[in-house]
């Protein structure tokens, strides 16, 4: 830590300042939650336990479910149990903690998406070389390589803000710790972290979102030389990806690709991709796609079979 650091606490200020109001958000978020954690987890009991799905774009969406599980209780078990405190702290380790692994799981989403986007542009575009392009091997590598970019990414991020000194007051206008928020109770000028923050953070976003624009681009156009049926059906597989890019790059593009402020929207929209959008995933994946609807209800006749 540095130096200067008389704050070893901090108090949120909390979504909305209304106990009641909190309390709804309690009963809403909760479940929501809960649903985050089963919704995704039974993604990856299923592609795990069924030898149909068994195919890279399975492989990938596993770990995009169990990130998602992970990026989710960074944040939100947290954030429901401040909802019914009086006065809603966390120790300046915790938030640096909270800061590492949101950035860590958030950006191996992004990668994660990035890399799924990949398997569809060669699937759609390359079909006769799929299974040679996309090894079992390849898959490994660039999960790995998704989850070492997070790690790497948050690594940097830890190094930008440790280095600050707090030296009161504590008070940070959010309900969670993110990078800008935490930057307005440094008693130091944080002009340069802030750039950092917009380059490290922003571009990423930017970026990988270009990339997968990029991506489907060419996959359209390639699409031109198919069939009818053929389009439809890959269409269809890149739908449910196409939306949940949508869903989340929307607001990351949104909080960090501008100059470091303070906008009273910002909570508002840190709700959206922190509870929301993770409990939307599994919704979007399972409601479009019929081979995992098809294994779900195969794994729940077999388990109910075994208890009978």
């Amino acid at each position: 830590m540095a130096s200067i650091n008389n704050v070893t606490e901090l108090i949120f200020t909390g979504l909305f300042q209304d106990p009641e109001v909190q309390r709804v958000c309690f009963v809403v978020f909760l479940p929501v939650y809960l649903a985050t954690v089963v919704g995704n987890g039974l993604i990856v009991l299923t592609v795990n336990l069924s030898k149909s799905l068994n195919s890279p774009m399975y492989f990938f969406l596993s770990y995009l479910s169990l990130v998602e599980i992970g990026y989710s209780s960074t944040v939100v078990p947290k954030f429901t149990t401040d909802l019914l405190a009086r006065i809603k702290t966390i120790s300046l380790e915790g938030c640096l903690t909270q800061i590492f692994f949101f950035h860590f799981f958030g950006v191996t989403e992004i990668l994660l998406l990035v890399v799924m986007a990949y398997d569809r542009y060669v699937a759609i575009c390359k079909p006769l070389h799929y299974m040679t392009i996309i090894s079992r091997q390849l898959c490994h590598v660039l999960v790995a390589t998704s989850w070492l970019g997070g790690f790497l990414h948050s690594i940097i991020q830890i190094f930008i803000t440790i280095r600050l000194p707090f030296c009161g007051p504590n008070v940070i206008d959010h309900y969670f710790c993110d990078l800008q928020p935490l930057f307005t109770l440094a008693c130091t000028d944080t002009t340069v972290e802030g750039v950092l923050v917009l380059v490290n953070s922003g571009l990423i976003a930017l970026c990988s979102f270009l990339v997968l624009v990029s991506s489907y681009v060419v996959i359209l156009v390639n699409l031109r030389n198919h069939s009818a049926e053929g389009r439809r059906r890959a269409l269809s597989t890149c739908a449910s990806h196409v939306t949940v890019v949508l869903l989340f790059f929307g607001p990351a593009i949104f909080l960090y690709l501008r100059p470091s402020s303070t906008f009273t929207e910002d909570k508002l929209v840190a709700v959206f991709y922190t509870v929301i959008t993770p409990m939307l995933n599994p919704i979007i994946y399972t409601l479009r796609n019929a081979e995992v609807k098809i294994a779900m209800r195969k794994l729940w006749g077999r388990k109910n079979r075994g208890i009978e």
